[in-house]
């Protein structure tokens, strides 16, 4: 892969360079005020997809590094939560973290982290290691790979789902963002039972070599990327019983301390948004479980009054450095309120705006809310993972 990182080398003198760290030295400063941006990605592909449109490849991937060492602090997730707690973090802190535990964060992520001298930390979903298969993937795949011009899918039962044409790659994408939104929150068999019924019209068999092996989770590891969970089957949790909640954090945590005879007491929550995926009672559950940090895909940035099993993520979706900074500037001004009484109370738990920015700051982010494009006229993540396909 040619090297791409020359320009940004010298970019990195640049009198922009130089301003745009000053807003985020000014928005993330470090100690007892610092505040934690923290990067949520799924795949790196090999190459970019036309039927994946909002996956990173792999050059796009080594050039969101190098933005990323321009302008951050990056540290593993373990120690900047340490730090967190303790007022210690440096200046424009920053975490990059991977969810769903995808062959390709290890043979396509981690060289290009490892080039750019970065940590990362993995969230292992641990049922579908070693062969198994997401089930937004069984979904894409049988769409993607499909013989048929048309999928009779009649038997799904859903409104608005029928007899498909898939004779384009525009007709299957748009069939696998429909069939993703649809089945996202359904009952775990249903959603299972849906996914199937896909594969079996499109004749396709889920694929078997999409997900991380033990042997790659353990080979992260020991390069000194940080391991944690993203449960056992990838469900709901606020939708489950308490029992189930129990079940998926134990299984997940205790396969991870047996594969690398290490402790594991990170966790993401799968979809990760607080309400419809994240209650109080999971937060409860996973503390009694082992956990001492937990991650949502909540936007904002963690500080000093953030709980620790609610910590927020973000990823900007720009494909330029002065738009990526810009929309990290504008993310660290939200900063997620997540306190004890907050748990007890939901509608305590909210997004505040800082209101001590630089009138340099003002500016820029007042500016680039006129030209700062929405991804796909919405802003909720729900609805980007949707167009990914990703499961989160």
């Amino acid at each position: 892969m040619a090297d791409i990182r020359k320009p940004h080398a010298m970019a990195a003198f640049s009198p922009t360079t130089m301003l745009l760290n000053l807003l985020l030295r000014h928005l993330s400063p470090a100690g007892s005020a610092a505040r934690l941006s923290t990067l949520v990605l799924h795949r790196v592909l090999p190459a970019p997809d036309p039927l994946q449109p909002d996956s990173l490849d792999a050059v796009a991937f080594d050039r969101l590094c190098s933005w990323v060492r321009q302008h951050f602090n990056v540290l593993p997730l373990t120690a900047a939560v340490q730090r967190l707690e303790q007022g210690t973090l440096p200046q424009r802190a920053l975490c990059v973290t991977f969810d769903d535990g995808y062959a390709d964060n290890h043979d396509v992520a981690l060289p290009i982290l490892q080039r750019h001298g970065l940590s990362a930390a993995f969230f292992v979903t641990t049922g579908v290691l070693d062969g198994g298969c997401m089930w937004n993937d069984v979904l894409a795949c049988a769409v993607r790979n499909t013989r048929h011009d048309r999928l009779k899918l009649h038997g799904l039962e859903m409104p608005g789902v029928g007899l498909e044409s898939v004779a384009t790659p525009m007709q299957r994408l748009a069939l696998m963002q429909r069939l993703t939104a649809a089945v996202k929150y359904l009952p775990a068999a249903r959603r299972e039972a849906a996914c199937a019924e896909v594969a079996r019209v499109a004749d396709v068999a889920a694929p078997r070599d999409l997900m991380l092996t033990s042997t790659q989770v353990r080979a992260l590891y020991r390069a000194g990327m940080c391991i944690g969970s993203h449960t056992h089957t990838h469900p709901i949790l606020a939708e489950l019983e308490a029992h189930a909640i129990r079940t998926e954090l134990r299984n997940s945590r205790s396969t991870l301390e047996r594969l690398l005879d290490a402790s594991v007491d990170l966790l993401a929550y799968p979809n990760g948004k607080w309400g419809p995926d994240v209650d109080s009672r999971c937060v409860q559950l996973a503390q009694e479980c082992g956990f001492r940090s937990a991650l949502t895909t909540d936007w904002g940035t963690a500080d000093h009054a953030t709980h620790r099993m609610l910590l927020p993520r973000f990823t900007p979706w720009d494909r330029s450095r002065l738009k990526f900074v810009l929309r990290m500037a504008h993310n660290l001004n939200r900063c997620a309120v997540r306190t004890s009484a907050g748990l007890a109370d939901p509608s305590m738990l909210t997004t505040i705006q800082a209101n001590n920015q630089l009138p340099v700051a003002d500016t820029l982010l007042g500016m680039s809310n006129d030209w700062l494009p929405q991804p796909h006229g919405n802003t909720d993540a729900r609805a980007t993972e949707a167009v990914s396909g990703t499961a989160s």
